[in-house]
């Protein structure tokens, strides 16, 4: 359970990395190498992701197989585990805390 938790973790840290200000391929390369390791891929497929980010570091562009790959990821991993390595917090918890604020105490 925690290897998923910690997979969705680190596809977080990938998609707040390409979409941030600071578009560092090294930290792009150790997360898309992480999330290989951590799902056990094959040699081949791991020799694949390594050759897309050497590209993408020559081309200085992303490679839209290693953005496909993380989003294949993202969406095989379960949604609670997602919502855990979000913070996201069970909506019915939410609901039933809000159910319990009055208008008095506003």
């Amino acid at each position: 359970m925690s290897g998923e938790i910690f997979q969705a973790q680190v596809v977080k840290n990938f998609f707040e990395t390409i979409t941030g200000s600071d578009r560092n391929i090294t930290r792009i390369y150790m997360c898309v190498v992480s999330v290989a390791k951590l799902r056990n891929e094959p040699p081949d497929k791991l020799s694949f992701l390594i050759d897309q980010l050497k590209k993408s570091r020559q081309h200085h562009e992303l490679s839209i197989d290693l953005l496909d790959y993380m989003c294949d990821v993202a969406d095989a991993l379960d949604q609670p585990f997602v919502q855990a390595a979000f913070g996201v917090r069970d909506l019915a918890t939410n609901a039933q805390e809000f159910s319990s604020i009055s208008l008095d105490s506003l």
